[in-house]
């Protein structure tokens, strides 16, 4: 008796069948959710995939060669399963997607139709739809180094090498007041220089909010206090006590990697690369030409 795949194209030649979907979702968080649009909850792989979610998707575009395949999903939003709150905050965006065929009268008979990660995710009437895009479309990323004076890392990643768990460039306070979920106080923390944690991240440690990070803007010491403006507010609710890790933020700038982190030796810009406004110099004859640098 023959399973797997070539059990699903047996079953399907018999003319006579009983096949129905399955997906399977990881976030990145580690969390996994299976959906069926089937009318009773399947087994298969150790994983239980939901009847109850609504989950259907649309016709799936597969290519030959590195076009990348699309589809896309509909389903209701449930507590149970993806909530609004979960997508306003992020938590499915690139989530890892498997995509099965399944011959629900004997759940072995089944075939991979699609394995991909979740895209743009939206929400309306109690429902979400979600855009699924396929393997290759992480190849459509630029690729290689790009020649620009700002550095072209991540503070602390590993082609920067910074440890930001060093003293004085990461501090985890409690909550002391917010406004709109965006701008912080705090009290303490006014050994930092003004604007030290300017373009840096603020993440949040515990509550609701847990694992959100946003990109902090402003900085500044105003009246003994510290004032943190982030660019995005936090999306879900923050109240007063939650953990918040503050991380000291990187203008990208060759002088700040040195005098500030003293991690030149890391830099992945070139601040001396000349201007656009170099190709369009020339020498004149009220000026010195040395073969040095020309200034027009």
């Amino acid at each position: 008796m023959t399973t797997g795949k070539d059990g699903l194209l047996a079953h399907l030649e018999s003319g006579t069948t009983t096949v129905c979907h399955a997906w399977g979702i990881e976030r990145k968080d580690g969390m996994w959710f299976g959906f069926t649009d089937h009318d009773c909850d399947l087994v298969f792989g150790g994983q239980v995939y939901k009847a109850n979610s609504g989950l259907t998707a649309r016709a799936l575009q597969q290519t030959t060669g590195l076009s990348v395949d699309n589809t896309e999903a509909t389903g209701a939003l449930s507590d149970l399963a993806v909530t609004e709150a979960d997508i306003l905050a992020g938590r499915f965006d690139g989530a890892a997607l498997t995509g099965w065929q399944v011959n629900w009268a004997n759940p072995e008979d089944r075939a991979l139709t699609f394995r991909g990660t979740i895209g743009e995710l939206s929400r309306a009437g109690g429902a979400f739809q979600a855009e699924l895009r396929g393997l290759t479309e992480s190849l459509n990323q630029p690729q290689g180094r790009a020649f620009q004076r700002s550095c072209a890392a991540v503070l602390g990643d590993a082609k920067c090498g910074f440890d930001l768990t060093q003293p004085g460039f990461s501090e985890e306070i409690p909550l002391e007041t917010v406004t709109q979920n965006r701008i912080f106080r705090f009290s303490g923390l006014s050994e930092h220089s003004d604007r030290w944690f300017e373009k840096g991240r603020l993440t949040v440690l515990s509550g609701a909010a847990k694992g959100l990070v946003s990109i902090i803007k402003n900085d500044r010491l105003e009246d003994g206090q510290r004032v943190i403006e982030l660019w995005q507010q936090i999306t879900l609710p923050l109240l007063e006590g939650d953990m918040l890790r503050l991380e000291a933020g990187c203008d990208k700038r060759g002088t700040t990697c040195q005098l500030k982190f003293a991690n030149f030796v890391n830099f992945r810009g070139f601040p001396d690369i000349p201007g656009e406004d170099w190709l369009t110099s020339y020498p004149v004859s009220t000026q010195t030409n040395t073969g040095g640098s020309l200034v027009r």
